[in-house]
């Protein structure tokens, strides 16, 4: 499957409050919806082990529903995050709070998925950061990553036991 680009735009508001990326994805978006919610995928896909690697998800997928997951950073140490369900309209939207180990403030994460022809135009957005200008860009920057890591899921199968 062809991709229209490989680096996701990203944009932080001038408040550093929001960021958004977003990134053509050359799959279905029923394909995707389920990577972001399968917790036997995410764990496959979410990481490289010289940045970080999530490698236990647990997700309860409906409204209201908990979810967290615990991995290891070379940086970091140990690393985890969780939070709830906020919406999960399948394979549109899906939203969730955010609640990291290395900032330790409730977030909102919000992935829109819509069908285009090839794909899915992927839009993420992660809002909260309250003027935070290094958490803002370090997650955007994590994002990044995040977002092409679901891309050669998606695209090609590619887990992160095989990424360096």
């Amino acid at each position: 499957m062809a991709t229209t680009g490989i680096t996701p735009t990203s944009q932080i508001t001038p408040d550093n409050d929001v960021l958004t990326l977003e990134l053509f994805i050359g799959a279905p978006r029923e394909r995707i919806f389920q990577a972001l919610t399968d917790p036997a995928q995410a764990s496959k896909w979410w990481g490289r082990k010289d940045h970080y690697h999530f490698t236990h998800f647990n997700m309860d997928v409906r409204q209201g529903g908990k979810w967290s997951t615990t991995g290891a950073s070379p940086k970091m140490g140990d690393i985890n995050v969780h939070g709830e369900f906020i919406e999960v309209d399948p394979p549109a939207r899906l939203a969730y709070t955010w609640i990291s180990s290395w900032m330790d403030v409730l977030t909102k994460v919000l992935w829109e998925l819509d069908s285009q022809a090839g794909g899915t135009l992927v839009k993420l957005t992660h809002s909260g950061f309250a003027g935070n200008v290094d958490q803002a860009k370090g997650h955007s920057f994590g994002w990044t990553l995040v977002i092409t890591w679901l891309q050669a899921f998606a695209e090609r199968g590619e887990t992160a036991d095989i990424r360096s």
